[in-house]
């Protein structure tokens, strides 16, 4: 049995016809025929196996699902989110990649279908697993494992696209017609873009992809860690000058003794957002990232210090364990009391980390150290007295690292 092209591109374009916001990822799918594909599969390189058997006996309006089913896959990186959610857990086996197949399947199925897209027969939704809708793919692969419930589903294979396990009928990177990944980022780039200019009546989910799509969340705590480790030990944290070993220059001055540079432990100071504003959760969140500072220069807890700010600041404190950290606020919010604050402590801090919303007044002149701002975002702000408040951005002395 030839595969039906006709039937198959005819299914594609009444997928368009019904979800034209998807349209751009539709065309850019190269169809392989395959008889070693139960039903239709795709690759990470943007090619789809279809299977001539399922083409023939399954109609148009299912294919029409099909189609939009498996470039789901693909528009939300199923394969890439796969492989690192297997290396992050230590997964491995066919066993554990028929399961996120079938988390993926979850993830898309629960409203991918009506509006002009019949539902396939056997298409897996979370109610069969007795799962909620509306969750992601990592959320469903921690809430089943696989057995008797999960037996219906082992014929399952959506392909590499889908749970990022290679298949052997890939054609693999260097096969035809495969988009590199500058070809496929374009093609997420422009679904999204299309989704976000005009929502209309675009499922939620894929709202919030294309929201993801045009602003993927940032891994904040490897970005905050990362700049602050940086700051430590930047040229100029942490350094003094020391009689105790003279400087090699001095050989080219006889009679003068110049000192050496010495490299010190770098002194960090905290800054704790401790207004109104600021929510017990995000406070409970600068506790963790305080303990993560720590690690940051060393272990060494006799190096960092702690100031708890709203209006006024705290005095500086030095921290010994998290739970001694003086948290106290619940007013307004001014934190330029909380850089003046941290300047006097006795020695004068190398690195200031702040920790706040924004929503705050910040100093006039750079600090004489280096500094980080961990931002908790928030929606724009509202004043009942002014309807025009912005609050100041943070700024541009000031590496900022934003705090999901």
């Amino acid at each position: 049995m030839s595969l039906d092209e006709e039937k198959l591109f005819a299914a594609r374009l009444h997928a368009v016809r019904s979800r034209p916001y998807l349209a751009t990822a539709l065309f850019a799918l190269h169809c392989v025929e395959s008889r070693r594909v139960p039903t239709m599969a795709v690759d990470r390189h943007w090619r789809c196996y279809v299977s001539p058997a399922f083409v023939d006996r399954t109609p148009i309006e299912e294919l029409a699902g099909v189609w939009v089913h498996e470039v789901s896959h693909l528009l939300r990186d199923h394969h890439g989110r796969s492989d690192r959610f297997a290396a992050t857990h230590e997964l491995t086996g066919p066993g554990e990649r028929l399961r996120m197949n079938i988390a993926a399947d979850c993830e898309i199925n629960d409203d991918v279908f009506g509006d002009g897209l019949a539902r396939p027969e056997g298409a897996v939704d979370p109610a069969l697993l007795r799962l909620p809708d509306g969750q992601l793919m990592e959320e469903y692969l921690r809430q089943f494992r696989l057995g008797p419930h999960t037996d219906e589903f082992t014929w399952l294979d959506c392909g590499s696209g889908a749970d990022g396990q290679d298949r052997e009928w890939d054609m693999g990177p260097d096969g035809a017609h495969g988009l590199t990944e500058q070809e496929r980022d374009a093609v997420r780039f422009r679904v999204a873009q299309g989704i976000t200019g005009a929502p209309g009546d675009v499922p939620g989910g894929w709202r919030r992809w294309a929201e993801e799509a045009f602003q993927p969340p940032q891994p904040w705590r490897q970005l905050l860690g990362a700049t602050i480790r940086a700051a430590v030990s930047a040229s100029g944290a942490g350094e003094d000058y020391t009689y105790g070993r003279p400087s090699r220059r001095s050989t080219s001055l006889p009679g003068v003794i110049l000192p050496s540079l010495r490299r010190k432990p770098p002194r960090v100071c905290v800054i704790i957002d401790t207004s109104a504003s600021v929510s017990d959760a995000e406070l409970g969140s600068a506790i963790v990232e305080i303990a993560a500072i720590t690690r940051a220069v060393g272990g060494r807890r006799d190096l960092l210090s702690a100031v708890s700010c709203d209006t006024a600041a705290s005095i500086a404190s030095q921290l010994c364990q998290a739970q001694d950290i003086p948290l106290l606020g619940g007013g307004g919010t001014d934190l330029r009391s909380g850089f003046a604050a941290a300047l006097r402590t006795k020695p004068r801090p190398d690195v200031i980390v702040s920790l706040t919303d924004g929503q705050t007044p910040w100093p006039d002149t750079k600090p004489p150290c280096r500094t980080v701002i961990g931002l908790f975002p928030r929606e724009r702000t509202f004043n009942e007295n002014d309807p025009d408040y912005q609050p100041d951005t943070p700024p541009d002395w000031a590496r900022v690292v934003t705090i999901a």
